[in-house]
């Protein structure tokens, strides 16, 4: 099973999300694939995501976690001992997510998003110091992204399967150039052939 977490402010129409959700359509393997919308709060994030994967064998499954998902994914990886992808993780969230306590909007609706200050406290709860078993984890950084610093991503997960991209960006644009390594990773076989981009 994969479980996908997105981003800050994003959600399950994400272009990362959509895209891998295609795949595994097609793939046959659509029942196996889950993504669902993550509230503000860092522990009830937590805690939905847990609730997705609780009859899971961590030995089936994998977490793909994209910038803060990619935090969110760590923690849980480390707790569970299952795989993880991170896409442009988050490596220190409470630091910057700071400057964004207050109301926003979410990334792909005009829904309004608070982000409360308490949930920096929440934030420090899930910091994982040292990953251990790096084997478990597999890193796409970017060194274009223009959100987060892709040099600390690598720093932070030292040993572990790391794929830099030159260049990019925090979204990473042609993760369809990548869906089918982060597949394969996940212990899904695919075809050979470049992976579709999402629709629109």
């Amino acid at each position: 099973m994969i479980l996908y977490l997105h981003g800050f402010r994003s959600s399950p129409q994400s272009f990362k999300a959509r895209l891998l959700a295609e795949r595994m359509q097609q793939l046959g393997r659509a029942a196996e694939y889950r993504c669902p919308q993550l509230p503000a709060s860092p522990a009830a994030a937590i805690a939905l995501a847990q609730d997705c994967i609780r009859d899971c064998d961590p030995a089936a499954l994998t977490l793909v976690g994209s910038s803060l998902g990619g935090y969110y994914a760590t923690w849980l990886a480390e707790q569970l001992g299952c795989r993880a992808v991170l896409l442009n993780p988050a490596v220190k969230p409470p630091r910057d997510l700071e400057k964004y306590v207050g109301v926003s909007t979410q990334y792909h609706s005009d829904q309004p998003f608070e982000f409360k200050r308490e949930y920096i406290a929440e934030l420090q709860a899930l910091q994982i110091d040292r990953i251990t078993r790096p084997q478990r984890y597999f890193l796409i950084a970017a060194t274009g992204d223009e959100v987060l610093d892709w040099q600390e991503m690598v720093g932070h997960y030292p040993q572990a399967r790391q794929q830099v991209i030159q260049g990019s960006d925090h979204g990473i644009s042609e993760f369809a150039e990548y869906a089918d390594a982060v597949l394969a990773f996940c212990g899904i076989a695919v075809a050979d052939g470049p992976a579709p981009a999402a629709s629109t």
